[in-house]
């Protein structure tokens, strides 16, 4: 079991910046990939960036250049940099933390999700 806990989410204004934390705890040796995904109400919940143990990464094409994923592996700790923030970009942010099995990402556990939102 993978425990994550979100931080970092708010309200700001179109062209702002945000920066999501999510800090793992638990069976941290089981994880490999860690990942942010987003849900805006009434739409599916969507990839926003993942990263590997190795720091390679990927991007949802609608995020590409604005945001920025990392990881502190000493501190089992993933960030979300998000700049140029639109309001399409509002949404509740969720981390996870995984691997992948057979070329499919699997998760060892979500975060409770934090709150993004963008004003026109």
């Amino acid at each position: 079991q993978v425990e994550l806990v979100e931080s970092g989410g708010g309200l700001v204004q179109a062209g702002g910046s945000l920066r999501l934390s999510c800090a793992a705890s638990g069976r941290i040796q089981s994880i490999k990939t860690m990942s942010w995904d987003r849900q805006a109400p009434g739409k599916q919940r969507e990839l926003v960036a993942r990263i590997s143990s190795g720091g390679s990464t990927n991007y949802a094409d609608s995020v590409k250049g604005r945001f920025t994923i990392s990881r502190d592996n000493a501190k089992n700790t993933v960030y979300l940099q998000m700049n140029s923030l639109k309001p399409e970009d509002t949404a509740v942010y969720f981390c996870s933390a995984g691997d992948y099995s057979g070329g499919y990402y699997y998760a060892l556990g979500w975060g409770q999700g934090t709150q993004v939102t963008v004003s026109s």
